[in-house]
């Protein structure tokens, strides 16, 4: 005779929404990974010609105090085109600069 569960367990999902700009700031949040046992994920947007961009991702595995595996990612996107923006010059000096728009980086945790 089988015992059959009378519910289903149902997972706790927590979802954490991070939303990261390209507002020129390069700064970790974190200055040390827990290199015992966690994910260390990178993002990156390279614009590879006028009308696609390369979405790199990479996931560093780290279990007892070494790197488990690398895993990378590479997607072609489509570019976003061009923007109008304010730009210095290192004696001051502002004007208006053409650069490449950049992609919104929004992360889902579960």
């Amino acid at each position: 005779m089988a015992l059959i569960p009378t519910m289903t367990p149902k997972p706790l999902v927590f979802v954490i929404l991070f939303t990261l700009c390209a507002c020129g700031q390069k700064e970790d949040l974190t200055s040390t990974v827990d290199h015992s046992g966690s994910v260390e994920t990178s993002i990156v947007v390279q614009h590879a010609d006028s009308t696609h961009d390369v979405l790199l991702t990479s996931h560093k595995v780290w279990a007892n105090g070494q790197v488990y595996r690398t895993i990378v990612h590479r997607d072609t996107v489509p570019g976003l085109g061009l923007i109008h923006t304010a730009g210095e010059n290192s004696g001051g000096d502002t004007t208006t600069v053409t650069v490449r728009k950049d992609y919104q980086i929004f992360i889902t945790l579960q």
